[in-house]
């Protein structure tokens, strides 16, 4: 039975809406592609926008495509430079979440929720969780070899046939383990 997965390291971000990136950039306007990201069909876009908190501001990288809502995950460090309280959620987990100000060039658009701490997770298909013995929505320990080895909770099973492979923690639970992209993590089971 396999366990082990690759890692991928996620930096500070917004998902944007088809609405507000008409707000932001101007009626009709796409984005454009820098490069492509691990999920299927998913891509870091040129375009930045500033998020603004009640504290300050943040330039964060634009990822697409258009989703139905903003969504903007940040690193827990960065909760205290916007001025919003730290809440850690799985990605469309939005109420009770703290919002904020995008601003881009052509306009800025006020979000009454969507600023996260994005959750630890493990994107897979559903035959790849089959051959993992897991399912979607399962709650795994994931561990993390090496010298500053260690072992992360609360890893939550995503799983659709759109995924491709890979574990997500952000780039702060990275550093601090050790990680690097692509390095290969093993899935505990209880």
């Amino acid at each position: 039975m396999k366990t082990r997965v690759p890692v991928g390291l996620s930096n500070k971000h917004v998902h944007l809406s088809r609405k507000d990136i008409d707000a932001l950039f101007g009626e009709g306007y796409e984005l454009k592609i820098k490069k492509p990201i691990s999920q299927p069909g998913q891509f870091a876009a040129e375009e930045f926008v500033d998020v603004v908190g009640p504290k300050g501001t943040i330039k964060m990288r634009v990822l697409g495509p258009a989703r139905p809502h903003a969504q903007i995950e940040i690193l827990a460090s960065d909760t205290f430079k916007l001025g919003v309280p730290k809440v850690i959620r799985d990605s469309w987990d939005l109420d009770g979440t703290p919002g904020c100000i995008l601003r881009g060039p052509k306009g800025e658009v006020e979000i009454d929720k969507g600023v996260i701490v994005a959750s630890r997770h493990i994107h897979m298909t559903i035959s790849q969780a089959k051959e993992y013995g897991v399912k979607d929505g399962d709650i795994v320990k994931v561990r993390v070899p090496g010298e500053r080895g260690l072992i992360f909770e609360n890893v939550l099973i995503r799983s659709n046939e759109r995924c491709g492979l890979e574990m997500h923690i952000d780039l702060e639970e990275g550093n601090a383990a050790g990680c690097k992209n692509g390095d290969m993590l093993e899935i505990i089971k209880d």
